[in-house]
């Protein structure tokens, strides 16, 4: 009878273990799951899809939104939001284009670019951190503030270069492979190695899972702060330099337009929580892939455009439920 009785426990402890096995594999890898399962689904409902000049042109389609993506992560593992990076990115390639037909210096547009980039950042971090203002609302504020002097410098239009070897940037090969891809692998690669193995990386998840804690342990949140709006700001800075110079024109109306709802999406579907404290670098990144997928597999099957919104934000959804439960 005590045999018996051993050998059922011993058979639930297994099939304990087995459950916290799965439940942490999932916990962990789930988003890498999510991509395979759409990736193999993707290439048995359309042929086209495996062609490589198509998984070229996802990569392509998503390098911008990547790298936009990727500042919102360290944004919201921080436990804030950022509204505001589409608007920035219009205002920093708005001066681009203008510092690029004043000096004629490719140089000089760069640097301008990452001025303005890091300095709208750095304003959101102020706000928030010494002004005590909600993420939501300062960003909400510097979004809509960013667009109206894109607009009013731009005259509600758009502005083209007038130095042609700009579009090198974005147009320009490393064998078969398009700059823009090679600087979203190249930046997922630092922002990588900055969140998870410096101390930076290790005061935003602090700060994201408890800012009063954080702060008793002698961390100076409020530049903590300043920092990851910072780096945000910078991170849209070289998406709008790449977006500048792959049509060589910006439009200070329709540029950077719901930038930030794909990247908060991308975030989210990565297995970022809201709440911040939680995230990875790598999740975004696939998450970014898997709406790259999914919108590539809607153009290739003739799905209306104005319902492409509607299945991201079912995506959104799912995502945030699955964090629930998890």
């Amino acid at each position: 009878m005590a045999n018996v009785e051993l050998k059922e426990h011993d058979q639930l402890s297994e099939k304990s273990n087995l459950r916290s096995r799965l439940s942490w594999l999932w916990s962990e890898y789930s988003v890498i799951i999510a991509f395979l399962i759409i990736f193999i689904a993707a290439s048995i409902i359309s042929p086209r899809f495996l062609d490589i000049n198509n998984q070229f042109n996802i990569l392509m389609q998503v390098s911008i939104i990547g790298i936009i993506a990727l500042g919102m992560t360290v944004v919201m593992i921080s436990g804030g939001i950022d509204l505001s990076v589409g608007s920035v990115l219009a205002l920093t390639g708005v001066m681009t284009v203008l510092a690029l037909n004043a000096s004629g210096s490719i140089l000089i547009a760069i640097l301008v670019a990452f001025a303005v980039g890091i300095f709208a950042g750095f304003l959101n971090g102020l706000m928030v951190a010494k002004g005590k203002i909600a993420s939501f609302i300062a960003t909400l504020g510097m979004m809509a503030a960013a667009r109206s002097i894109a607009l009013y410098i731009a005259n509600g239009g758009s502005i083209s270069g007038e130095v042609s070897n700009f579009t090198l940037i974005a147009n320009s090969k490393l064998w078969i492979i398009q700059y823009p891809i090679i600087f979203f692998l190249i930046m997922t690669a630092l922002v990588y190695i900055l969140m998870h193995k410096t101390r930076f990386g290790r005061y935003a998840y602090a700060l994201g899972s408890n800012e009063k804690a954080t702060l008793l342990s002698a961390i100076r949140v409020d530049r903590v702060k300043i920092g990851v709006y910072s780096l945000a700001g910078l991170l849209v800075s070289v998406a709008a330099i790449i977006e500048t110079s792959r049509l060589n024109s910006i439009s200070s109306s329709s540029s950077g337009m719901s930038y930030e709802l794909d990247a908060i999406a991308a975030v989210i579907i990565g297995g970022t929580r809201m709440t911040g404290g939680r995230g990875k670098i790598i999740g975004t990144f696939f998450g970014v892939l898997i709406l790259g997928i999914l919108n590539n597999m809607m153009n290739l099957m003739d799905v209306s455009p104005h319902l492409q919104g509607f299945v991201k934000g079912l995506i959104i959804i799912v995502a945030v439920v699955f964090q629930k439960r998890e």
